[in-house]
């Protein structure tokens, strides 16, 4: 018996760590801010934010049909949020469907704690990943990816869901292609809260109530 109640308690434990995951969140991006609205098109694509270590990774994966862009309206950047501090922005991957595309012969960098600026409709700004060389990613040039990923270091999830004075959290530029929106360009930007997003705090309550059961277990064999 002495037995069986350890195996349960050490399965416990292990039950407790598996269901205590990174901190992760996903928004949907649903406010339209496209040049002549978005017709029938309510849903863009996502933004999730994953806590690793001392880090945050970024993932922005538009819906299909959907590209990023970089026109003024979105302060001529691919993607902006809120940061004031200075944390540097690395990883910078651009992908189509999963498959990384190389071809932006300027590269993609990012910048947090710049000066704020302006992307149309949706307030100031003072982070943001974008294009070199401006012609690389504008209308003009049919920009290939549809998935933007980076890592913000130094820093939480918390700190970096937070909305500017507009009340704006996270903007992608897009050129539309999926159904209802075809061929327009423009900012969208988060619904909040974040959606189905699993609640690391009560998943690790979940496993310190399992422990706590394995004692009591324990004790009253013991008497």
């Amino acid at each position: 018996m002495k037995k069986f109640v350890f195996t349960l308690t050490i399965t416990c434990c292990l039950l407790a760590l598996a269901f205590t995951p990174a901190q992760a969140d996903t928004f949907n991006l649903t406010s339209c801010h496209l040049t002549n609205g978005c017709g029938t098109a309510t849903q863009f694509g996502t933004v999730t934010l994953t806590q690793v270590g001392s880090n945050v990774q970024f993932d922005i994966v538009l819906n299909s049909g959907n590209r990023f862009v970089e026109t003024g309206a979105g302060g001529n950047s691919l993607f902006v949020f809120n940061d004031t501090a200075s944390n540097t922005i690395t990883n910078i991957t651009t992908t189509l469907g999963g498959v990384t595309v190389s071809v932006i012969p300027g590269g993609v960098p990012g910048a947090a704690g710049v000066a704020p600026f302006q992307a149309d409709g949706t307030g100031m700004w003072t982070a943001q990943v974008f294009c070199t060389v401006g012609s690389d990613c504008n209308g003009g040039s049919t920009p290939t990816f549809d998935d933007l990923h980076f890592t913000v270091n130094g820093t939480t999830v918390g700190a970096l869901e937070t909305d500017n004075a507009a009340g704006n959290m996270f903007v992608a530029d897009i050129l539309c292609g999926q159904v209802g929106c075809t061929g327009l360009t423009g900012p969208i930007d988060v619904s909040t809260p974040p959606i189905g997003t699993p609640e690391p705090a009560s998943l690790a309550l979940f496993g310190t109530g399992l422990v706590s059961i394995a004692g009591v277990l324990r004790r009253r064999i013991k008497k």
